[in-house]
C-alpha cells in the first residue's frame, strides 16, 4: 500500500482510521467506494475491504456510510471485479 493517497474518516465514535482507495463503482444510480484500513481492524483478514456509499449533502460535502447489507455488499464487489477483470484485460492487450 505504499505511495499511495489515503482517506481518513471518522467513526461515529470519533475514531480516525486512515483508508486506501482500491475503487469505486456506480449501481443502481448510487456510488460506492471500495476502501482497505491502512492498519487492519479488528477481525479483519489481509484481503478484505469494507464498501462504502458515497453522498454529497446540500453543503457539497461527502459523507460515507458504511453498506452492512450482504446482499448490497455482495453486487458492488460483483461489479468491482467485472471492472479489475476489464482493466486487466486492457493491460494484457498492451
Amino acid at each position: 500500500m505504499e505511495n499511495q493517497e489515503t482517506i481518513v474518516l471518522q467513526s461515529a465514535t470519533g475514531e480516525e482510521v486512515e483508508f486506501v482507495e482500491l475503487g469505486g463503482v456506480e449501481l443502481d444510480g448510487e456510488f460506492y467506494l471500495i476502501l482497505q484500513p491502512v492498519e487492519l481492524l479488528e477481525g479483519m483478514a489481509d484481503d478484505e475491504a469494507i464498501a462504502f456509499k458515497v453522498t454529497i449533502d446540500e453543503e457539497g460535502y461527502e459523507n460515507y456510510f458504511v453498506v452492512d447489507d450482504e446482499e448490497l455488499m455482495d453486487r458492488i464487489f460483483e461489479e468491482y471485479n467485472k471492472l479489475i477483470v476489464k482493466e486487466l484485460a486492457k493491460v494484457g492487450k498492451n
